[in-house]
């Protein structure tokens, strides 16, 4: 990544205000187009739209793309939409485009549409708006090179070139049948070293992996990574290829999705970035402190009711933190552990009773030792047998519950398709926190009385 220094900044500033066109290019010619999106941040909003519409085609689209979905909003925003179709989208891949049209409401995307020259490719657009975006066909594009499994190798070649014109990158050549069922992948090496086979369907490496439109991106993503693929074909549900899948558009996805899961386990209820106004950034904080802060006024409850307990022995006061803080630390790791089995597939749901027993026994093995290690310090340190029990106790009481409970909320939540991230922010924080001051008291008052 460049760091643009500020005399260069300074420089293109200059250029773009005498709009000398050709000193503007020399400036950027050596970028790539993720370098020319990060100067989006230096410039003003004027002066990004003067460089972005010097920029050829393809180039213009691809920095298009690198930018934040509320910079680029703004950007288009200030544009007529038969510009951005002839600048922007016409020279796009169509998985970009319609990535890009569907951030519009439907009255622009169709008024963009209709001023796209390559009629081919609008229909293409058009067809790609129609799938769920989550869903594989909602992720794919069209452009791929495409042969057929009855053709020779002359022939082969020859319809190779031809779509290779329209292409900026060839991952593989897809083998499809006279109903245009995927069959099998040719293999780059077997071009060349059979330049004159008979068939194509001889060479080709046959049943090639591939998703069907319906799924999800997370499958997208699993198989990419565990195949090591750059590329991975689309079929219908009978077959028939129509697109393909690129790892970059998959990594895309994945990392946007792990912000969102991250924020979420954060306690943060909407995707936001720290370049968002102060509206949008409380809308998205403000539940969960507030759920927090409800928690918080159930505990001073619990403890008010037993207040009697706390002023007859004021040293049960000094383990509460320790009592809350263990409780929700354990829930987390539970719950985070969980997650990230249900996220990169390494756990299924209907494993959860294997799962939970795994958990049984780390819980026990953690509590144990934990609650021994407190017992020790309080019977050195503090002498007081009440203390000393009810502390350890429960300790131990409040571990085991927030691992269990860590295990089973993400396990229950999968179930029911709500994001199991829920489970490693602040709900169960505030869950344990509040079960564990029951615990806490219920044991003390037991063993008080």
């Amino acid at each position: 990544m460049l760091d643009f220094t500020k005399e260069y900044i300074e420089n293109l500033r200059r250029v773009i205000e005498l709009k000398d066109d050709a000193a503007a290019l020399a400036l950027l010619k050596a970028l790539y187009p993720a370098d020319v999106a990060e100067l989006y941040q230096d410039l003003e909003l004027e002066e990004a739209i003067y460089l972005y519409l010097l920029l050829d085609g393809e180039k213009a689209g691809d920095v298009l793309m690198e930018l934040d979905e509320e910079d680029r909003k703004k950007l288009l925003d200030e544009l007529p939409n038969e510009l951005i179709a002839k600048q922007f989208v016409d020279n796009m891949e169509t998985d970009d485009a319609v990535d890009l049209m569907r951030e519009m409401d439907e009255d622009r995307q169709e008024e963009i549409l209709s001023h796209i020259e390559d009629v081919e490719q609008a229909g293409d657009i058009v067809d790609l708006l129609k799938y769920d975006e989550d869903s594989a066909a909602g992720l794919m594009g069209t452009e791929m090179i495409v042969v057929n499994e009855n053709w020779g190798m002359p022939k082969c070649m020859e319809e190779m070139r031809k779509q290779a014109e329209e292409m900026d990158e060839i991952y593989y050549v897809y083998v499809v049948d006279n109903e245009d069922r995927l069959r099998g992948v040719l293999p780059l090496k077997k071009m060349i070293t059979n330049p004159s086979v008979s068939k194509i369907r001889h060479v080709m490496k046959k049943d090639p992996i591939s998703v069907r439109e319906s799924d999800s991106i997370e499958e997208v993503g699993q198989i990419i990574e565990k195949y090591d693929l750059v590329a991975l074909p689309v079929v219908d549900s009978i077959g028939r290829l129509v697109g393909r899948i690129t790892i970059d558009d998959v990594m895309d996805e994945i990392r946007e999705q792990h912000e969102r899961e991250y924020q979420l386990a954060s306690g943060i209820s909407q995707d936001v970035e720290s370049s968002d106004n102060v509206i949008a950034q409380t809308s998205a904080r403000l539940p969960w402190l507030l759920i927090g802060m409800f928690g918080g006024l159930g505990n001073t409850f619990i403890l008010g009711g037993f207040e009697g307990n706390l002023a007859s022995n004021p040293s049960m006061a000094l383990f509460i933190p320790l009592i809350g803080g263990t409780g929700g630390n354990a829930g987390i790791q539970s719950s985070a552990i969980i997650v990230q089995g249900l996220a990169n597939n390494s756990l299924k749901t209907d494993q959860a009773m294997k799962q939970l027993g795994k958990e049984s026994i780390v819980a026990l093995i953690n509590a144990s030792i934990i609650s021994l290690v407190v017992f020790a310090f309080n019977y050195f340190f503090l002498g007081d047998d009440v203390i000393i029990a009810s502390v350890s106790l429960s300790l131990f009481a409040v571990v085991m519950f927030a691992s269990l409970f860590g295990t089973l909320v993400p396990l229950t939540l999968e179930k029911f398709n709500i994001d199991p991230a829920l489970a490693t922010g602040p709900f169960i924080t505030i869950t344990n926190d509040i079960i564990g001051m029951v615990i806490y008291m219920l044991i003390s008052s037991a063993l008080s009385a």
